[in-house]
């Protein structure tokens, strides 16, 4: 009997750097490429991680980070008893839950109506005017909200009609969630729908022309060819946006927002915004804005995990 020759043992640090180098060499020029994403990641990401130190300080500008007193949990302590912490979880978590149910399945639904124009020249054309309001500045669009909803504007008188009252619809904090998720559908959804119309391009034509031979009507091809061909895609974005549920944009909300509907209208961004720039309590504003992060990131992991259990796709 022949003893079979040892087999050489290959570090799979040396085999992977030794790829690493080889491809460099190869792709010179893309990696070149690289540079400057890479520079803004980080300069503009990680090297910014460093003030989240000012969450354990008192931080003081003149004192800088590593002169400001070390206060450790007090700033996390002094939010989770002060009286807004409820409120501003609570809004972020409804405002970012009507977004979530509201604004993704509609995005999905208009990009699956694009896809069934028959007419290019209409389709490009609906596509084009459905882009255009994401373009405009959020400063513009919400001066134009603040217009239409003042006491007399166009979206208030139309609703006098029926009420007979012509109030400041944004300053009735039952009106400002529904004026705020409208308006972000109209700015949105068309810019929003371009990820899916690039998936609904990739899925394959002879799976429609061999459900339409077997007498399967539109509404079953888009059932059961369209939809489950851009699942995928669904599913990773939907796991985004739940990773980003607590990051509802400040900029908007502090742009239509004022005292009177804090009390539905006031959500952590906002709140941070405040503490920080207005009121000059840095290391308390940091501290918020890192507990946001962290339940964001335990979010981001949930809705992955879950999603690669039940539909074996995620984003790792």
């Amino acid at each position: 009997m022949v003893n079979a020759a040892p087999t050489k043992k290959v570090s799979t640090r040396k085999y992977t750097w030794a790829h690493i180098r080889k491809d460099f060499r190869q792709n010179k020029a893309l990696f070149v490429m690289l540079i400057p994403t890479i520079a803004f990641f980080v300069i503009f990401c990680y090297m910014p991680m460093g003030g989240l130190l000012m969450a354990f300080e008192d931080y003081k500008p003149n004192l800088g980070i590593l002169g400001s007193k070390f206060v450790g949990l007090d700033n996390f302590k002094d939010f989770f008893t002060s009286i807004y912490c409820v409120r501003v979880i609570r809004n972020t978590i409804i405002l970012s839950l009507l977004q979530i149910c509201i604004e993704f399945p509609f995005t999905i639904l208009f990009a699956l109506l694009l896809n069934e124009l028959g007419s290019q020249k209409y389709k490009r054309t609906v596509q084009t005017i459905s882009y255009m309001p994401n373009f405009i500045s959020t400063v513009v669009v919400a001066g134009i909200i603040v217009d239409f909803c003042s006491s007399d504007g166009a979206i208030t008188s139309i609703i006098a009609l029926f009420t007979g009252s012509n109030t400041n619809l944004l300053s009735i904090p039952g009106y400002w969630r529904p004026i705020y998720v409208i308006s972000d559908l109209w700015q949105g959804v068309g810019f929003g729908s371009i990820i899916y119309v690039a998936a609904l391009a990739g899925i394959d034509k002879s799976l429609y022309e061999a459900a339409e031979i077997d007498g399967a009507n539109r509404f079953q091809r888009i059932i059961h060819i369209t939809v489950p061909g851009i699942m995928g895609t669904i599913m990773i974005m939907l796991i985004l946006r739940i990773g980003q549920m607590l990051s509802v944009g400040y900029e908007k909300t502090i742009l239509l927002y004022n005292p009177q509907v804090y009390e539905t209208a006031d959500i952590i961004s906002s709140f941070t915004y405040r503490k920080g720039l207005q009121e000059f309590d840095y290391g308390y504003s940091t501290a918020v804005s890192l507990f946001n992060s962290v339940i964001n990131l335990v979010l981001l992991v949930a809705a992955n995990a879950f999603s690669r259990k039940f539909t074996e796709s995620g984003l790792f």
